[in-house]
């Protein structure tokens, strides 16, 4: 049974599991939705919470105790300056979790995590980030393989031409005997 068992481990030790929350919650402030399996979505949701709460005091003080989660000055700015003035009048509630599906590869449940008020602000970062990439190792492994199917080629038709190269000089060696031999009889 797990009774009073709060929070998600996510396969991580307590150190792992801290750092990857606050890289989550620093790309969350900077691009205001971002992509994750839905679990860690679920985690992140308090955690960046909680510093956007921390955020609207407004205070020295808040803004030390956020930058000890997030180490990205810009970010915290961004999160001091613009991020609390929208939330100001918010009681709490300031991302939405959007389910997205399973992941192709691994069947993991994904999420999209954005800040709520952040709808066509700016655009989403992390969907054209990954698809540019991808296209790009698409041409580059092709690129790979056109050198190492013509490498091959070239090395068979080397091979078939070094076969072929034997067997005329094994037929020359064999007409030469016969010749010799028949010479030799008659």
């Amino acid at each position: 049974m797990r009774h009073r068992v709060a929070g998600r481990k996510l396969g991580r030790t307590t150190e792992h599991r801290l750092a990857l929350l606050r890289n989550l919650s620093t790309q969350l402030f900077a691009r205001e939705k971002i992509h994750t399996t839905l679990a860690k979505a679920k985690e992140l949701r308090p955690f960046a919470e909680r510093l956007v709460t921390i955020s609207k005091r407004g205070t020295l003080h808040a803004r030390r105790h956020v930058l000890r989660h997030i180490h990205d000055r810009t970010v915290v700015s961004k999160l001091f300056d613009t991020l609390s003035a929208r939330y100001d009048q918010r009681p709490g509630g300031y991302t939405r979790i959007i389910k997205l599906g399973a992941r192709r590869g691994d069947s993991a449940e994904m999420a999209l995590i954005e800040l709520v008020g952040s709808e066509g602000s700016e655009p989403d970062v992390t969907e054209t980030a990954p698809s540019k990439k991808k296209a790009a190792k698409k041409r580059a492994s092709k690129k790979v393989t056109q050198k190492k199917t013509a490498k091959k080629k070239t090395a068979k038709k080397k091979t078939a031409k070094k076969k072929t190269a034997k067997k005329t000089a094994k037929k020359k060696t064999a007409k030469k005997k016969t010749a010799k031999k028949k010479s030799g009889k008659g």
